[in-house]
């Protein structure tokens, strides 16, 4: 089982195999956390993304990470929340989990994920906690797992999730 741990900062920094962006369906950066992978990896990262193809929700593809200290970046596309009845909960827990499956394909043994799906697509914070420790706590794939909180609210949702894990 991984060590899961809650982290506040920015994604980009981190010096981790793989970071996870939080993308849309066409990969092609955007605003948020993906905005800022793809601001920070340089235009390399367009180019590659370029060649994917897009990615449907609850699915995972990656690409170098380029300029990142990250030597890889994961890309999934969550879910957008229309309330919890069209199946958004386990779109989401797809994406963790479809993460980690090509986390395991690319050799990454230390994976850093951000709140996906917790900024304009609008799903709910503790909801999205919740389902990004249960998702990671008992993933073989990897050694090490960062839950990054980009705020305070946030980085406390996913510290009171890994203590109840």
């Amino acid at each position: 089982m991984p060590d899961v741990t809650a982290w506040r900062g920015d994604i980009t920094t981190l010096a981790v195999d793989a970071i996870v962006n939080a993308a849309n369906s066409t990969l092609l950066g955007g605003g948020g956390v993906a905005g800022a992978i793809h601001r920070a990896a340089g235009p390399d990262l367009l180019a590659a993304c370029r060649s994917l193809g897009g990615c449907p929700t609850g699915e995972a593809k990656a690409t170098p990470g380029f300029a990142l200290p990250a030597r890889w970046v994961i890309h999934t596309v969550g879910p957008v929340w229309h309330g919890g009845g069209a199946g958004e909960a386990d779109q989401l827990a797809s994406c963790y989990r479809r993460s980690l499956a090509v986390a395991a394909e690319i050799g990454a043994r230390s994976v850093a994920f951000p709140a996906i799906s917790t900024g304009v697509y609008r799903f709910p914070r503790a909801l999205a906690a919740e389902i990004a420790v249960g998702e990671t706590t008992t993933s073989p794939a990897v050694d090490e797992i960062v839950l990054v909180a980009f705020d305070d609210p946030t980085f406390e949702l996913y510290e009171a999730a890994v203590r109840r894990a």
